[in-house]
């Protein structure tokens, strides 16, 4: 069944979900380009890129009965992308590490990579993931694709005021998120006994 191109995303995704491989090949047309363009902006390694892609759509064939109407498609959909991105740097570190002692001791992984596979740990992995869903991908956009709040308002369907009132908001919020630990990670006061005279 060929689909109109006035058909929104959220009916595409239901058809998906009702198994429609023609509604997941016009989400793949419409989303494919600009998902690409926006995971190259993280990982350097096209392969990797091209695999998380796919791996995006497949995810999103198989759960796109998960998702609930009330979000952007788009946002949904890069959700899933930056896991699936997370996977294969991932996938691939750990490849270039076995590789690395058998044949070429200079593999250097890039520090994003790094990054990128180190935020889901830690203190902030922990404090990005109590964000509100809103609140998360007005931030990610933002700071970590390094789009301006307008283009985060079209990207997420949303004014960019609101953009920039999420991030703030986002900001207070793991401010006081990361502090905590450092609050309790304090050192007690020396008492008398332990002064020297």
């Amino acid at each position: 069944m060929t689909h109109s191109p006035d058909l929104g995303d959220a009916a595409l995704l239901r058809a998906v979900a009702s198994g429609d491989e023609d509604a997941l090949a016009a989400l793949y047309d419409r989303h494919a380009a600009w998902l690409t363009i926006r995971l190259s902006r993280r990982c350097a390694r096209q392969d990797v890129v091209d695999q998380a892609v796919q791996d995006t759509f497949l995810a999103v064939w198989r759960g796109a009965g998960g998702y609930r109407d009330d979000g952007e498609v788009a946002a949904f959909i890069w959700g899933v992308a930056v896991r699936r991105l997370i996977d294969g740097i991932r996938r691939d570190t750990a490849s270039q590490r076995r590789s690395r002692w058998r044949s070429d001791p200079d593999v250097v992984v890039s520090a994003e990579d790094q990054v990128l596979v180190g935020l889901d740990h830690g203190h902030l992995g922990q404090a990005l993931a109590q964000l509100s869903p809103e609140l998360r991908a007005a931030l990610e956009a933002t700071v970590l694709d390094g789009l301006t709040c307008a283009e985060a308002g079209v990207l997420l369907g949303i004014a960019e005021g609101t953009v920039k009132s999420r991030c703030s908001r986002a900001r207070i919020a793991l401010r006081a998120a990361l502090a905590e630990p450092v609050r309790s990670a304090t050192p007690l006061p020396r008492t008398q006994a332990w002064e020297s005279p």
